[in-house]
């Protein structure tokens, strides 16, 4: 409680495209290990790489969302260093001209929005992969991912908590869904993050030593991990010991930080203006054409099932979790004014049919009208939500008939509101229990769900609840 987290995040995010960042190779994900290289992969003398425009594309999207400015003339550096799984000895990035600037993150915390500045979003290319768990003796290294195209975005340490950077992780990772620019799958590495961590007295205003962790392969491990180095610095400083800058691993099993290697001297990388790649200008007309073609973003539809349909908090933030699942119950809405029944059918009956099933909502057979005509048979009181839920719509997946009426009445559920027959049931039930009538006329109103759920039997279901309800207390005080 004596002291304040400062933190500020890294965040790689691996791009869709069909080709590598500065060639034509194969950039998708699970290719049998050095399947997917050139010559330009792996860095033969005299190849040359060329400009990618999808990726830059992707990057100005990414910057649009996140409200920065687009740098108009790019250029692109070398940034060297030396490893095994990076071929040329350098890395192809922006240094100087970062494609985005400025822009911030809107986050929900418990004292409400907040705002997390970001610095930069810069294009990049990857690196390959060392795999050390698959020879007993050597580190081997797969060049399938060499040259894969990523947007780094870079953020200002304006978060104070592992909660909170929970909240900027899964907005980042919404957000490239929801622009179709990355899958957001952090277990497989197309978004990796790394947290820059330190901790200062409260009220202070100078930073503390930096601590970087890496290896967070979930979002909830990205706030573990934090959580755990904040709680690892702050017991050192009450100890009275030295925070040293290093980099550091998480370990998820464990549920703490290791070190991994020292930070005293800071990196040089001796970047320098890539020559073998000319700047590119992005110019007003082509700016404006991907602004003209930017999809709905989660605020967007956010604001539209808060205020167009009036849903709750947990049901519009709920949905709007998957661009797909919030578009289908705007098009759900389109067949029917119940929007509360609808999110209900959707997150209830509908969610449960994808997971039990594995299906993508995409992939959803039954037409959204069918669900509307579903929710129209109950508000008109022809059908019990139980029989529409557990019956008629497994009935209707199975058997490929979307009429909900036809199926209904197939089942032969239909609700009844014939109050004839429904005075006649009530009458007859009540003569079988002269002693249980009499005890509710004695005051014993709790007997009331006895008679309403023999109506509802005798009448094998179809008898409209309400009805029922109403006339056997019609009956009974009498």
């Amino acid at each position: 409680m004596n002291y304040e987290a400062v933190i500020g995040l890294e965040i790689h995010v691996q791009l869709l495209t069909k080709s590598k960042a500065y060639c034509s190779d194969n950039a998708e994900y699970g290719g049998m290990p050095n399947t997917q290289i050139s010559p330009i992969t792996i860095a033969h003398p005299g190849t040359l790489p060329k400009h990618n425009v999808k990726v830059v594309e992707q990057a100005i999207k990414m910057g649009l969302a996140l409200n920065c400015e687009i740098t108009r003339i790019n250029r692109f550096d070398r940034k060297n260093y030396f490893y095994a799984d990076l071929p040329k000895g350098y890395q192809i990035t922006q240094d100087k001209t970062p494609i985005c600037t400025g822009g911030f993150v809107k986050i929900k915390t418990k004292d409400g929005d907040k705002n997390i500045r970001l610095t930069r979003i810069h294009m990049e290319e990857d690196s390959g992969k060392s795999m050390h768990d698959q020879d007993l003796n050597d580190t081997l290294v797969d060049y399938n991912r060499a040259g894969v195209p990523l947007i780094e975005i870079v953020g200002e340490p304006d978060i104070r908590s592992g909660e909170e950077a929970y909240e900027y992780v899964s907005e980042i990772r919404k957000l490239v869904r929801y622009l179709g620019i990355c899958d957001g799958n952090m277990e497989e590495g197309s978004l990796r993050c790394d947290a820059n961590i330190s901790i200062r007295p409260v009220g202070s205003t100078t930073f503390g030593t930096k601590v970087e962790v890496k290896n967070m392969n979930s979002i909830s491990n990205v706030k573990r991990a934090i959580e755990s180095e904040i709680k690892r610095q702050s017991e050192m400083l009450e100890r009275g010991e030295t925070i040293v800058s290093e980099t550091r691993g998480f370990n998820a099993l464990k549920g703490n930080t290791f070190s991994m290697r020292s930070k005293e001297a800071a990196n040089d990388y001796r970047y320098f203006p890539e020559p073998d790649l000319p700047p590119f200008i992005v110019k007003d007309e082509y700016l404006q054409s991907i602004k003209d073609n930017m999809p709905a973003l989660p605020e967007q539809l956010y604001n539209q099932l808060k205020n167009e349909f009036a849903l709750s908090e947990y049901d519009t933030t709920t949905i709007t979790e998957d661009k797909s699942t919030a578009l289908f119950y705007i098009e759900m809405c389109q067949h029917t004014e119940n929007y509360k029944a609808a999110a209900n059918w959707l997150l209830g009956p509908i969610k449960s049919y994808l997971n039990e099933t594995a299906t993508e909502i995409e992939d959803f057979k039954m037409p959204v009208s069918s669900i509307g005509q579903l929710i129209q048979l109950i508000d008109e009181g022809k059908l019990s939500h139980s029989a529409a839920a557990q019956t008629v719509f497994p009935e209707m997946l199975n058997s490929s008939n979307y009429n909900p009426l036809e199926v209904a009445e197939k089942l032969n559920i239909l609700q009844t509101s014939d109050l004839g027959l429904i005075s006649g049931i009530v009458a007859e039930v009540i003569s079988k229990y002269p002693e249980k009538v009499a005890e509710y006329k004695a005051g014993k109103k709790g007997l009331l769900g006895l008679f309403v759920g023999e109506v509802m039997k005798a009448s094998k279901g179809k008898a409209d609840p309400k009805l029922v309800n109403a006339e056997v207390i019609k009956a009974l005080e009498s």
